[in-house]
């Protein structure tokens, strides 16, 4: 009997330990309009975390933990491990993306704000969207369990429906922390400043509330893929584009070989010894190993509801432009 009773206070342990990771991000009461609210699954299944088999909660809180530990020198470890080529990996991608005057853009896992100020200073360049300081747009405020909650304030001279926006949303603090700092380097206004921290398998906007939807090196490292294209496809208005940037396969088995070699042999030295972390860059490795390839995220996509979905490879398939349209 008491070893029945100790099985039981055990499993009620669990069961409110689950709830409360997956209630930390995600609501389940209303939301005062800003998105569906979100609930904890009954049950709790198993997911990788790189190549460790781990609880879907396990791996939430250990991705979280390698990127806070890696927020500092994300910038500098991004330079070193792709010689600086990923920069131009963002740039391509956001001359595919070319986004059109006034495009309100949500970009997820932006922590850092590359993507944000590449398509701030593309919509500036090419369309002149704003003659004052370029600015990231925060909805007006947001009230939810395990959210920021920010407030912006609008220009009085200016229509917002003139100006493009972009709202940055990332589940790190840390990274978003180290993306206001770069704003500030950059020269960008203190607007820039008020940023959403949240998961990405809920987000706390409405339907139909964006022309565009980016996501570059981050949907990898989610606990379930499928729940973020969902994500995506619902806060994306009728017309709107989902754009992705990920590492992904290289078809070529000589390269692949080669890139294999550098990946595990070299990234994890790099990690330990310009950021210290040997363990955080051995899951980066491992995680772009686990990652559906090319065509299999494809159909994820379309599975999604996406139409038009197409990817273009870049430097031989190490990384992948991926896009579709909500119609």
């Amino acid at each position: 009997m008491a070893s029945r009773l100790l099985t039981l206070c055990r499993c009620q342990t669990n069961i409110r330990q689950i709830s409360r990771s997956a209630a930390r991000f995600c609501s389940t009461t209303t939301n005062n309009g800003a998105g569906p609210a979100c609930s904890a699954d009954q049950m709790e299944g198993e997911t990788h975390f790189g190549f460790e088999t781990v609880r879907e909660s396990e791996k939430e809180e250990r991705v979280h933990k390698v990127f806070h530990n890696v927020a500092s020198s994300y910038d500098v470890m991004n330079d070193a491990m792709s010689a600086g080529v990923h920069r131009l990996w963002k740039d391509a991608f956001i001359q595919r993306f070319a986004p059109p005057p006034g495009t309100k853009l949500i970009d997820v896992a932006g922590g850092t704000g590359d993507i944000a100020f590449r398509f701030l200073n593309y919509m500036n360049k090419e369309h002149g969207t704003s003659s004052r300081p370029l600015d990231i747009e925060i909805p007006s405020r947001i009230q939810m369990e395990g959210f920021s909650e920010v407030q912006s304030e609008e220009d009085p001279t200016t229509s917002p429906s003139q100006n493009a926006h972009v709202t940055v949303f990332d589940i790190n603090q840390a990274m978003l922390d180290e993306g206001k700092k770069k704003a500030e380097r950059l020269g960008f206004t203190e607007d820039l400043s008020s940023w959403v921290c949240g998961n990405a398998e809920c987000l706390p906007m409405d339907d139909n509330q964006f022309d565009a939807y980016t996501i570059a090196f981050g949907i990898r490292n989610v606990t379930h893929i499928e729940k973020v294209l969902t994500e995506a496809y619902r806060v994306l208005k009728p017309g709107g584009r989902f754009m992705c940037l990920e590492f992904s396969e290289v078809p070529n088995p000589v390269l692949r070989k080669i890139y294999d070699e550098y990946s595990f042999q070299v990234i994890p030295v790099m990690g330990q010894v310009i950021a210290g972390d040997w363990h955080s860059y051995q899951y980066l490795v491992e995680s772009i190993r686990q990652f559906p390839n090319q065509e299999t995220f494809a159909t994820m996509i379309r599975d999604a509801g996406f139409k038009f979905v197409r990817y273009e490879n870049l430097t031989f398939g190490v990384a992948a432009i991926h896009s579709g349209i909500k119609l």
